[in-house]
Order: C-alpha cells, then sequence, then structure tokens
C-alpha cells in the first residue's frame, strides 16, 4: 500500500507522524510524497483553535481534490472532537479517534482489506489512483519525511492533560495525561540508535506530566519525568536528547542537574501565555508572571547558554492596553531565544470562549504585530551572542539542493553552511561566522 502522510498543529503531531511512518514502513508499506501518488492518505488533524480546526477541513477537501481515488483516514483532535461532520468529508474511509491513534497504521490496513473485500465482493472495481490537483505543500507538514528520517526523531512519552486552562480544548480532545512505561520508551530509542538516528525529541502534551507508577521491591513509588532523562541517558548511547513544553511549575533543580550531561541539548520550552499576571488568572494558569521569570532565572543558572522559548497569546478576552503592554514589557525583558505568537482564537467547547470583551480582531493584529517585533528581536539579540564561538551543529537536510546545509545547534540556534560534502546526520563543529534573518552562517571545522 502506498500512504501518504500530513499534518497540522503541533509537535505532539508530528512525532505521531513520524512514528507512523515507522509503523507503516515496519508493515511493509511505501510512503510517497505526492498524495496523487498514494493509495491511502492519513491526515492527523488539529483543532486547538476554531482556525486549526477550519483549516484541518479545508486540507482534508484538498487532499481528496489531489486524488479522488484515495482512501482519506481522518484522525487527531478535529476528527476525535467531530466525529461525523469528518467522516462526511470527501474521500473519508474512517475516521480514528485520538485514543486509538497509536494502532493507527495496523488499524488503516486492516480496514482497509475489509473494505476492499467488500468493494470486490460487490463486483467492483478497486480504482487505481489517478492524477488531480496539485497540492501546496502545508507548512506544517513534516516536509521531505524519507529524508529526515534517520536524523531527529520525535518519541511521544505521554499524552492528555490535566489542566484546564480556559483557551485550551486539548484535555477534551486527547482525554487526561497518561503516560508510557519508561522501559518501553528506553526499547524505543535504542532502536532509533540502531538505526542511525543523531537526536531524540521527548514530546507530549506536557512532558513534565510524566508520571509512572511502577513497582519496586513489593512496593511502589511514582517515576517522573527526571527518572526518564536519567535512563535514558545512562542506558542509551543517543548522542543527543532534546525536552519539549515542560510546565514553569514542574521545572525542578533534579531535571537540572541532568543538564551537566552535554548529550542533553541546552534548550527549555516553558509555555507563558502572558506577562500580565492578571490576563493568566483570567486564563487560569496555575502561575504568575513573576514566578515564571523566577523558573526562567533557576534554569539559566543551571544551564549554561540555555536557549530558553515560549508561546505568548495576544489579545484574549478582556486584555486591555496596559495589560498588553504589561505582557509586552515581560516578554521583552526576558529575553527570549525564540517567541511563538499566536492572536487568540476563540475555541467553542472553552471557557474562554464564554468571556466577556473580546477584543476587537485590529487591535489583535496590531498586538501580534508588536508583540513579534519583541520576538524578533530577542532572538536576533540570543544569536549574536554565539557568533564568533564553535558550537556543534547535527546537520539535517540540504537546504536548497546544492550545497546548503541547515542545522540546529544543542541550543536551538538555526545554522547554514556550505559544504560540497554530505552533511547529512553529522554532528559537526561550525564556527559561527555571522547572523542571518532566522539564525547563522557557520564554517565547518
Amino acid at each position: 500500500m502506498k500512504v501518504y502522510l500530513q499534518t497540522l498543529g503541533c509537535k505532539l503531531n508530528e512525532s505521531e507522524l513520524e512514528a507512523w511512518a515507522r509503523d507503516f514502513a515496519a508493515r511493509g508499506d511505501e510512503l510517497v510524497d505526492d498524495p496523487r501518488l498514494a493509495e491511502t492518505i492519513v491526515l492527523n488533524t488539529c483543532a486547538v483553535t476554531a482556525q486549526a480546526a477550519r483549516k484541518s477541513r479545508n486540507l482534508a477537501r484538498q487532499l481528496a481534490r489531489a486524488n479522488a481515488d484515495a482512501r482519506l483516514v481522518l484522525t487527531g483532535c478535529f476528527a476525535t472532537m467531530s466525529p461525523a461532520q469528518a467522516q462526511n468529508l470527501p474521500n473519508v474511509a474512517f475516521v480514528v479517534p485520538n485514543a486509538d491513534k497509536d494502532q493507527l497504521a495496523r488499524l488503516a490496513g486492516e480496514r482497509l482489506r475489509q473494505l476492499d473485500f467488500q468493494i470486490a465482493a460487490n463486483g467492483c472495481r478497486v480504482p487505481e489512483a489517478t492524477s488531480g490537483a496539485i497540492l501546496e505543500p502545508a507548512s506544517s507538514r513534516v516536509a521531505a519525511l524519507n529524508d529526515k528520517l534517520r536524523t531527529r526523531a520525535f518519541v511521544k512519552i505521554e499524552d492528555g492533560c490535566n489542566m484546564s486552562c480556559a483557551y485550551c480544548i486539548i484535555p477534551l480532545a486527547r482525554g487526561r495525561a497518561r503516560s508510557r512505561p519508561q522501559n518501553e520508551i528506553v526499547a524505543e530509542i535504542k532502536q532509533l540508535v540502531d538505526a542511525g538516528y543523531q537526536e531524540v525529541i521527548l514530546t507530549g502534551v506536557q512532558i513534565s506530566d510524566y508520571r509512572l507508577a511502577e513497582r519496586e521491591n513489593g512496593g511502589g513509588r511514582l517515576r517522573g519525568l527526571s527518572a526518564l532523562v536519567r535512563a535514558l541517558l545512562r542506558e542509551t548511547n543517543l548522542p543527543r536528547l532534546r525536552l519539549t513544553s515542560i510546565a514553569p511549575w514542574d521545572l525542578d533543580a533534579e531535571l537540572l542537574e541532568l543538564f551537566s550531561d552535554a548529550r542533553l541539548c541546552r534548550h527549555l520550552h516553558l509555555s507563558l501565555q502572558s506577562g500580565s499576571s492578571a490576563v493568566l488568572r483570567r486564563m487560569r494558569r496555575p502561575y504568575s508572571a513573576e514566578q515564571f521569570a523566577d523558573a526562567v532565572e533557576l534554569a539559566r543558572a543551571k544551564i549554561s547558554a540555555a536557549a530558553i522559548t515560549t508561546d505568548v497569546i495576544v489579545g484574549f478576552p478582556g486584555e486591555a492596553d496596559a495589560e498588553f503592554q504589561e505582557s509586552l514589557d515581560f516578554v521583552e525583558r526576558m529575553n527570549f531565544a525564540r517567541v511563538h505568537v499566536f492572536p487568540y482564537s476563540a475555541r467553542e467547547g472553552t471557557v474562554a470562549a464564554t468571556l466577556p470583551l473580546p477584543v476587537d480582531e485590529r487591535v489583535k493584529d496590531a498586538r501580534r504585530d508588536a508583540m513579534q517585533r519583541v520576538a524578533d528581536d530577542g532572538l536576533r539579540r540570543f544569536t549574536e551572542k554565539f557568533v564568533g564561538q564553535t558550537l556543534n551543529v547535527l546537520y539535517e537536510e540540504n537546504a536548497s539542493g546544492g550545497d546548503e546545509w541547515l542545522g540546529y545547534t544543542d541550543n536551538y540556534i538555526r545554522v547554514t553552511t556550505r559544504s560540497r560534502e554530505n552533511l547529512g546526520n553529522r554532528i559537526l563543529s561550525t564556527r559561527l561566522s555571522e547572523r542571518v534573518q532566522d539564525g547563522a552562517r557557520g564554517e565547518t571545522l
């Protein structure tokens, strides 16, 4: 079976897509990078905002137009929250809810074989793939998946969330937090190392929620993220391990001490959402701006040259001019390495969608632009600190089809360099020679 994979949304969705790619390949299926060549198209949808749900529906229709004869399998948060609506989209063979998506490759094989059998029993021809409209690749899709498959891998360690943030639909879409067994994660990463991967990124809705009760000596104890990371560093030969999506209130000294191991990438993503404590309270976030600043200070004290990245929402209901200015000033003061800036988008089914005093769309746009300028300044300042220094870079891909190569330092600086050699999947000492638009130019040593 020829399979095309596409995703929208978060890093967790990307990690699931990569896991499916490995699962389909292990079953003997062929991955294709053009939907027109596929017999089966899998779309991992998003519903974090109303706009994300709309993009998911539109992308499903585009894929159906691109290949009218392919069977479309929908999964992810939109498909889980609105299964009837998802099932009624063109060419949808079936919907896989989030609760079953870890078995998607197996389920797709079984259900599509049943469908083929039913078609054959009814005397109908199983259609062959035909060309359709050319589909522009979504920016959030894992591009050139086959080329990157052995450079870095996303590994999901937990799913779901126990929080009740006012703006978020994820607890309804993915359920309560649940963790994978530690020995299962260790075994998977050992396999990835044997397959040639240089970096693994631990993902989840919130990986600091990783908790697992394991019986030891007839009793039981709760093992958390620190124990998992320690086991991965101790029991595998993985060259690089990167963490994502850590809750600022779960950042503890035990975890930070592990960054003394150079294999643990000096990069922490701590979601802020707003630099105004009043807005954070309306968002139902369990910390103040001051407490968040304390967490950042602790991380920087423990991890030299750490990249601290974050997310910020602008235009949350009731956000006054003074509160936005407070948030803007806070983000500027924190000097984040990168900031993902989002204008608030109401999501039906969340508390925030019912709040009074919505912010005008034009005001949201102006605030987004102002916050993005501060974010860009932070990226520039962070990168400039390392110009002239030599850092290890994992080169992931040939960026232009020529001699231009793209990679990342362990502290998440995007580096490009020129080389006639194949640098793919190699970690090389690189002198950062100058800052460029979204990172730095480098010279391999």
